[in-house]
């Protein structure tokens, strides 16, 4: 056993290939921000010694840790799925310490972890991640012969993974990030956000037992606690990582790209950045159901204090009744909602700020209830026309926390207009009768250019695991709106293809050797078969 999990305490120190290491850098302390005072224990930074320590512990790892087999990395993952579990309550308590967020949100959140572990392992043993294409050699083809060219995917090589704030679990320490780029064969070096370091501590102790437990090199996952513009920038240029995965602020994810992109061997940066997530009200929706839909509205855009990536932050639709129907449900409920905490007093300052700008450029409908805490995310809702959206950058943008903005349009035309003029998001939302499919239809291809997720007659906060999910989309709700990062497709972030002609058929990796030793489904000759 590994000295991670011998002591239930926390110890406030991170964990280099194995080992429990104290930083030499500033403390930090969790926040309680329903309590309102910080948590012990101390978290020390690390410095760029560790970030060495830990970078080279992975490249030691990485040799042997991609040599296991699918099966071998299923268990694994397994492994640290069933250790979380066992550990789901002290957990749980400790992220609604260092959150503010309820018991029974973070539960479901420790199952949605586990669940990703999970759901990675089933794709290691389904195995088309191998993407495994042969085509044979063509020896008589004329004018000139085809030699034998086969291709499989291979793991990219350390993976540095940033944790949120927003999800302690999820998107932390053994989240979608870690848990596909440990799937694809990654040794993992993780960046604990500050406002959850014992969390991170708790489940980060999870990984290391499993990693011991499955003997696997110790340098398969580390845990870093450290200034992010300092040790994260250092961790990203370290030349013995190979990509980043990183849930956060706009500028903190530009950073990263703009340091990867900087080395001398660039290197692709993942980054889930900023997303106002719009909603389409069609008129016959409008008509038939407007007041359900405000008071459906406000549900999701509170939903965690607003702190999810993908909380409504935007509505537009043409005015009329409909529309006033909508307003006056969601003002009498967004009315009645208490002020709830905020992740950080950070967070809860910068949103009060971001309100701030909006009350000085959009007329304000209404606030949810004062609270004589600095530290609570009191609700807002605002709106304004086409025109003056369209060329306000500060009505665009994100406030990070439970405030939206309505835009009221004089026709269907303006709608596109918005759909067509604004940023790229992570998801985009379609409300729509029977009698509002034409529009759908026009708006539809609009906001396949702006969104990852495209969801009709429903609401973007809650991303199912699955196989189809995407959680991405164009730039700034992401760097790379090629990939996702919940779902099983996330895997394909941190693989890259190989091609083998004319190999010796003992030297050909089982995935694609002939007799298809893993019944894999392969492509050959261009056609997906089970051979």
């Amino acid at each position: 056993m590994t000295a991670t999990m011998r002591d239930a305490q926390l110890t406030g120190q991170m964990l280099i290939a194995g080992e429990l290491v104290r930083g030499s850098g500033k403390e930090i302390r969790a926040f309680d921000p329903t309590a309102g005072h910080e948590l012990e224990p101390a978290y020390p930074y690390g410095d760029a010694s560790h970030v060495d320590a830990a970078c080279a512990a992975a490249a030691a790892a990485f040799a042997d840790y991609r040599a296991t087999t699918s099966e071998q990395r299923a268990r694994f993952l397994e492994a640290i799925a069933d250790n979380i579990d066992a550990a789901t309550d002290a957990i749980a308590a400790r992220a609604v310490a260092e959150s503010g967020l309820p018991q029974a949100r973070l539960t479901g959140e420790v199952a949605r972890t586990t669940g990703q572990l999970r759901l990675f392992a089933d794709v290691l043993r389904e195995g088309s991640w191998n993407g495994a294409r042969i085509d044979p050699a063509l020896p008589d083809r004329k004018p000139l012969p085809r030699p034998d060219i086969r291709q499989r995917s291979i793991p990219v090589g350390p993976v540095a993974v940033f944790g949120a704030s927003n999800f302690p679990l999820a998107f932390s320490v053994a989240g979608g990030d870690t848990a596909s780029a440990l799937a694809a064969g990654c040794p993992v070096v993780v960046k604990a956000h500050d406002a959850h370091p014992g969390t991170s501590e708790l489940v980060g102790r999870a990984i290391a037992d499993a990693v011991a437990a499955a003997d696997l090199p110790a340098g398969t996952f580390s845990l870093l606690y450290g200034y992010g513009p300092d040790l994260g920038v250092t961790l990203v240029t370290d030349p013995r990582i190979k990509a980043v995965g990183f849930t956060g602020s706009r500028s903190g994810g530009r950073a990263l790209v703009a340091a990867a992109a900087s080395r001398p061997e660039p290197i692709p940066v993942y980054a889930e950045m900023s997303s106002i997530n719009p909603v389409f009200l069609l008129d016959g929706a409008l008509e038939s159901r407007g007041a359900d839909l405000g008071r459906a509205f406000v549900n999701s855009l509170t939903l965690g204090s607003g702190q999810f990536c993908t909380n409504p932050g935007l509505v537009i639709a043409v005015d009329g009744p409909g529309l006033e129907s909508f307003i006056a449900a969601a003002r009498d409920a967004i009315a009645q909602t208490d002020a709830t905490p905020m992740l950080t007093p950070a967070i809860a300052h910068a949103y009060a700020e971001g309100v701030k700008k909006f009350e000085a450029d959009a007329e304000l409908i209404v606030r949810g209830k004062e609270s004589d805490s600095e530290t609570t995310c009191r609700a807002a809702l605002f709106a304004t026309d086409v025109d003056h959206f369209l060329k306000s950058e500060a009505l665009q943008s994100e406030v990070f926390g439970s405030s939206s903005l309505v835009v009221r349009c004089t026709n269907t035309a303006e709608m596109r207009a918005v759909a067509d003029n604004i940023e790229g998001q992570l998801t985009a939302s379609i409300h729509a009768d029977e009698s509002d499919y034409d529009e759908a239809r026009q708006l539809l291809p609009l906001l396949e250019l702006k969104a990852g997720r495209i969801i009709f007659d429903g609401w973007p906060t809650g991303v199912e695991v699955c196989h189809a999910m995407v959680h991405g989309g164009p730039s700034p709700a992401t760097s790379d709106s090629r990939t996702t990062s919940v779902g099983a497709r996330a895997i394909e972030r941190f693989l890259r293809p190989v091609c083998y002609q004319n190999a010796p058929k003992s030297l050909l990796p089982s995935a694609i050797a002939d007799g298809n030793p893993e019944h894999l489904w392969r492509r050959i000759d261009g056609r997906l078969q089970q051979d």
